[in-house]
């Protein structure tokens, strides 16, 4: 069964001949005919009474009508989705995202939803390196990755910079400082996550470690934000950690949460490299609408956390 031949079966039972058929699709009458044979011997049913002054439908033909208006209408209606996907219309997009805050990644949503209403966006939430291995399986058309200043066979785009805190005792003199650096902290355990947990972030923060030559000793793991807080505010040796901002920074007692000068954590965007495909520019479009609003806001308050794309990019929203 071929769709041509349900269409020109449609057609004869619409026109009621197959000859004005043959008009409507602008083809021979003996084509009709041909192939609503062929239809009728692939089906075992007659579909037409025939006689020298008309053509009717039979009862199967009347039966097996609706059914083939459903198909044809499927066809059409699939025809018209494969047309809105190459427009980027349409479509999936798999993201894989990082934990932050809520409201960016919502901005960001409520822009590919404006710019594209009937684009479906799955959101993953995997470990970094999965995170990785999915956008170059092609599980993942992106993913939002944070401190991965590269990834082999990957484009990385940055989006934005993240401000890092530092978390010390209340008790601690180190506590009575609007703000802290590295070498102020070499003399204290660190509470970092192992390095296989979050291998970027991890090697961000030993590295600007040594960079500074301020390396401080290994304290006890991190496990967690909140369990990690309440530890360093109970725990009677004084340790401290490093953290950017997921859902607000939350009040613990006995802790003293302190912005770390002179570091800050970058958060960018992993696709395979080459043009974009369709929703791929849509999600373009959005971050870089998101980011100019935020560029607008941060010079209205004077500060700034975005990072511009490098000149020339691939990664155009258009």
């Amino acid at each position: 069964m071929e769709l041509r031949q349900l269409r020109y079966f449609v057609t004869v039972a619409e026109e009621g001949g197959f000859g004005r058929a043959a008009e409507r699709l602008s083809i021979v009458p003996s084509a009709v005919s041909q192939q609503i044979a062929r239809l009728e011997r692939a089906w075992g049913v007659v579909l037409f009474d025939r006689t020298t002054r008309r053509v009717r439908l039979s009862s199967a033909g009347e039966r097996m009508l609706p059914e083939a208006r459903a198909v044809l209408a499927a066809a059409d209606r699939t025809a018209r989705v494969a047309v809105d996907i190459a427009a980027g219309e349409d479509g999936i997009l798999r993201l894989g995202i990082v934990h932050g805050p809520e409201d960016r990644l919502n901005r960001i949503l409520a822009g590919l939803t404006a710019g594209a209403p009937l684009l479906q966006v799955r959101l993953r939430s995997l470990p970094v390196a999965e995170r990785l291995a999915a956008v170059r399986s092609g599980e993942l058309e992106a993913a939002l990755v944070r401190a991965v200043g590269s990834a082999a066979g990957l484009t990385l785009l940055p989006l934005w910079r993240d401000p890092l805190h530092v978390a010390v005792p209340a008790s601690h003199p180190l506590a009575a400082e609007p703000v802290l650096r590295l070498p102020q902290l070499a003399s204290l355990p660190l509470r970092l996550a192992p390095r296989e947990d979050n291998a970027p972030f991890h090697d961000l923060i030993l590295g600007a470690c040594r960079a500074a030559g301020a390396v401080p000793p290994a304290g006890p793991p991190f496990t967690g934000l909140q369990a990690t807080l309440t530890a360093i505010g109970t725990a009677p040796t004084a340790s401290w950690t490093v953290f950017y901002e997921v859902r607000g920074l939350p009040p613990v007692p006995r802790v003293a949460l302190r912005p770390l000068a002179g570091l800050d954590v970058t958060t960018y965007l992993a696709a395979r490299p080459g043009p974009p495909g369709p929703a791929l520019r849509h999600l373009l479009r959005s971050l870089h609408e998101e980011e100019s609003e935020a560029r607008r806001h941060e010079a209205a308050v004077g500060g700034r956390s975005r990072v511009p794309p490098p000149e020339g990019s691939r990664w155009s929203p258009g």
